[in-house]
């Protein structure tokens, strides 16, 4: 059976951009068809200045979530990065195989160690490696498939070098995971700037749908969406930004196709009205149930704890493998 791995990074309030290019695929889809393993890459969330307390907060929100948005822990693996020792062994030994070269070309490396010295910061060395981190967090667990947005294609390409080099170098020791993504909605932009990502560590609100957001505030973000020059609802990325990032919205939430729909709106202001109320109607049940396993964080405590044991099952394996393979002297 094909086996999926993808994680949630812990340094933001969810979004519909998460929900649609990512969780709901997770469960609608991914977890009935493959072994599948999501995970709170909380480890992640270290590489740049941050708050202990609310890195704990958003990582059992982000996990609560996952489950609210329909991963059932009987079909797949949920559970915490930092509770499975495996992805920080496994990361040192992927860094004794890449290079400074490749990991200095990563463009998110580049972007946020830009911002963090136009802003007087420094730049931590784990934002240079983890990228290591990363390929490790699949590695692992001997993934075939990673689902991922285009802003992290770039990585998986890293995981499949890394992979194909340990490989070669040690002895066939890695499955070299391939990346997918979903056709509709893969990459959600912010409403008051359609031409950036949906972004949870954004700090535009108004550009962003929370999934925790209340209906009234879901319906005043969309309304108040940036759209375009002129008054015709034409789908085309180039030249009607906003008004089709509303389009690909309204289509992921119908199951329906953004160019077609397009033609059934006269005005921004009807199609503006038609988005609002099926994002609100999206994400009614997720809310009503994460509200459910909020009221019972022993169940969530529960899920993870089992989802930790299981991952650690059969990540150590592969780890101890890729040990041995690179030459280190087993424990006895």
């Amino acid at each position: 059976m094909t086996r999926v791995f993808s994680g949630i990074k812990p340094t933001g309030h969810l979004t519909l951009g998460n929900y649609l290019g990512a969780m709901r695929r997770w469960a609608d889809v991914d977890q009935h068809r493959s072994e599948a393993l999501f995970c709170i890459v909380d480890l992640h969330a270290l590489t740049v200045d941050h708050d202990p307390a609310r890195v704990r907060r958003l990582s059992r929100q982000g996990a609560t979530l996952l489950l609210a948005s329909g991963l059932d822990p009987d079909l797949c693996t949920v559970f915490v990065q930092s509770h499975v020792d495996e992805h920080a062994r496994l990361s040192y030994v992927l860094e004794c195989v890449a290079t400074d070269g490749e990991m200095r070309r990563m463009i998110q490396y580049r972007e946020k160690s830009a911002r963090e010295r136009e802003r007087g910061g420094s730049v931590r060395l784990s934002l240079l490696t983890y990228p290591a981190l990363m390929a490790a967090d699949i590695l692992a667990y001997g993934a075939d498939e990673v689902p991922v947005g285009d802003d992290q294609r770039q990585h998986v390409e890293l995981t499949r070098d890394l992979a194909a080099r340990f490989n070669q170098r040690y002895g066939h020791t890695f499955v070299v995971p391939r990346a997918t993504r979903p056709q509709v909605a893969a990459r959600v932009m912010n409403l008051q700037d359609p031409t950036s990502k949906m972004g949870k560590s954004d700090d535009s609100g108004p550009g962003i749908v929370y999934l925790l957001d209340e209906p009234n505030v879901v319906r005043k973000k969309i309304m108040r969406a940036m759209t375009d020059s002129g008054s015709d609802v034409v789908y085309d990325r180039e030249t009607r930004p906003g008004v089709t990032n509303l389009l690909e919205i309204l289509a992921a939430c119908e199951g329906s196709d953004p160019e077609k729909l397009s033609g059934a709106y006269e005005s921004y202001g009807a199609l503006k009205k038609d988005t609002a109320e099926a994002v609100v109607e999206l994400l009614r049940p997720v809310q009503e149930r994460h509200k459910a396993l909020c009221a019972d964080p022993g169940y969530v405590d529960g899920v993870l704890r089992a989802g930790a044991e299981r991952a650690r099952g059969m990540a150590r394996p592969q780890v101890d493998a890729a040990y041995r393979a690179i030459g280190l002297l087993p424990a006895g």
